[in-house]
C-alpha cells in the first residue's frame, strides 16, 4: 500500500528535500505542499492524504492549531508533527490537539521514513527524546492518575502555582526566567481555561486543587 503524504513547511528548501527523499521510496508519495498552516488545513481536505508532516511554526496559521482543524477538516489524515522545537508545551499542545507522532528535524532519515509509515498505518509514534520527556511527565502524575487543569500546558501549571503562591507576574518572570509578556499571554491562557475573570478567583481554585502550597 502507497502512503499519500501532504507536507506543511515553511521553509522551501526544506520541505523539497524532504519530499524529494520519500518520493525516493516505494511505498511513500507526496501529495501535495503547503508553506502554512492554513494552506495544510486546505489541502488536506481537498487531497485526502494519509499523513500530514506538519511543522509548528508557520505563518497565516501555527501547526498546532492546524493539527486541531484538519480533525474535522480532513480526519482520516494522521499528522506527524516534525520540527525544531521539543519543549514541553509543543509536545502536549501537539498531543491535544490531535497529532500521532512527535519527531525533530534531527532525526534520522529511516526514522522519519519508518515513523510516517507507522503513522499512516494507524499507529502513533514519538522520536526517542520525546518518548523519554513523555514517559518523565507520566511518572510523576499523582498516583491516582487525576491531575488537576489538564487542559493546562506544563509551562502553565508552573505559573498557576507561582500565581497561587502569591508571586505578581514580575516576579513569576523572573523565577522561571520568562519575558514579562511570556508571562501575561500565559497568565491570560489560564484565565480563559479556567473561566476565571480575575487572579483571586484562579488562585482560590489553584489551591483548592493543592496548587501553591509547595515552598
Amino acid at each position: 500500500m502507497t502512503v499519500r503524504v501532504l507536507i506543511a513547511d515553511d521553509h522551501p528548501a526544506f520541505r523539497q528535500g524532504l519530499a524529494l527523499m520519500l518520493d525516493a521510496t516505494d511505498d511513500l508519495e507526496v501529495v501535495g505542499q503547503a508553506a502554512t498552516g492554513a494552506e495544510a488545513v486546505s489541502l488536506a481536505a481537498e487531497l485526502a492524504p494519509d499523513v500530514v508532516v506538519m511543522d509548528i511554526r508557520m505563518p497565516d496559521l501555527n501547526g498546532i492549531d492546524a493539527t486541531r482543524r484538519l480533525q474535522t477538516a480532513a480526519p482520516h489524515a494522521g499528522v506527524a508533527v516534525l520540527t525544531m522545537f521539543e519543549d514541553d508545551d509543543s509536545v502536549f499542545a501537539a498531543m491535544r490537539a490531535g497529532a500521532r507522532g512527535y519527531l525533530l528535524k534531527d532525526a534520522g532519515q529511516e526514522e522519519i521514513l519508518a515513523s510516517i509509515r507507522a503513522i499512516g498505518a494507524g499507529q502513533a509514534i514519538f522520536s526517542p527524546a520525546i518518548a523519554k520527556r513523555l514517559i518523565a511527565y507520566f511518572a510523576a502524575a499523582p498516583a491516582n492518575g487525576v491531575q488537576a487543569f489538564p487542559d493546562l500546558t506544563p509551562r502553565e501549571r508552573d505559573v498557576l502555582d507561582l500565581i497561587a503562591r502569591g508571586l505578581g507576574n514580575a516576579a513569576i518572570a523572573q523565577q522561571l526566567d520568562l519575558s514579562l509578556k511570556t508571562v501575561r499571554n500565559n497568565v491570560s491562557n489560564i484565565f480563559n481555561k479556567l473561566q476565571v475573570a480575575d487572579r483571586a478567583a484562579a488562585i482560590v481554585k489553584a489551591r483548592e486543587a493543592g496548587l501553591g502550597r509547595s515552598v
